[in-house]
């Protein structure tokens, strides 16, 4: 049970969103840009950092519904996002991803954390400026956005089959599409 008053039925983030839309707008704005815009990590990949990060935060909503939202946009699916978080060094990732993830691992324990050399690693493996940079942000991102969730104890589903409904809605829909589409 949340900490506080939700509208009933709604899950993880979603609650929180529509509690306060004052902060959900600019929240929403920044997952869709981090999440969803051009860049060249693919949307499967930024959601896998985003499951990653989540499931060393144990935060079970957003690593489940970003897992899921990954496993939809990677070609090897749910299998793929249950070895990244079980084990990254042998998951069958190139090592340009690899190296991102343990920056994002990095970031999830704390800003001071990365090292130069994680960062000429990842370089190494070909990772860019910009993929490092949304690395960054999206692993403290979704840091945030774990403890938002726990914090106020936001429903979490049991029921593996919602989490592939939400990420359905969000593939669709975007995270815009959160605030205002009632079957989330």
């Amino acid at each position: 049970m949340a900490h506080i008053a939700l509208n009933d039925g709604e899950t993880g983030i979603v609650g929180l969103l529509r509690y306060r839309p004052e902060t959900a707008r600019p929240l929403a704005e920044l997952a869709e840009v981090l999440l969803r815009d051009a860049n060249t990590l693919s949307r499967g990949e930024r959601e896998l950092i985003a499951a990653y990060v989540s499931e060393l935060n144990e935060c079970r909503f957003c690593s489940s519904s970003h897992g899921a939202c990954a496993a939809l946009q990677l070609p090897k699916g749910m299998t793929l996002v249950a070895q990244v978080q079980t084990d990254l060094a042998s998951a069958p990732i190139g090592e340009k991803l690899r190296a991102l993830l343990g920056i994002a691992a990095s970031v999830q324990k704390g800003g001071g954390e990365v090292t130069e050399k994680q960062v000429m690693v990842a370089r190494e493996a070909g990772a860019t400026d910009l993929e490092i940079h949304d690395t960054v942000l999206i692993a403290a991102a979704f840091c945030m956005f774990n403890r938002y969730v726990d914090g106020l104890a936001a429903s979490t589903p049991d029921d593996p089959a919602e989490y592939i409904s939400i990420a359905g809605h969000l593939i669709c829909g975007g995270y815009l599409g959160v605030l205002t589409d009632s079957e989330y």
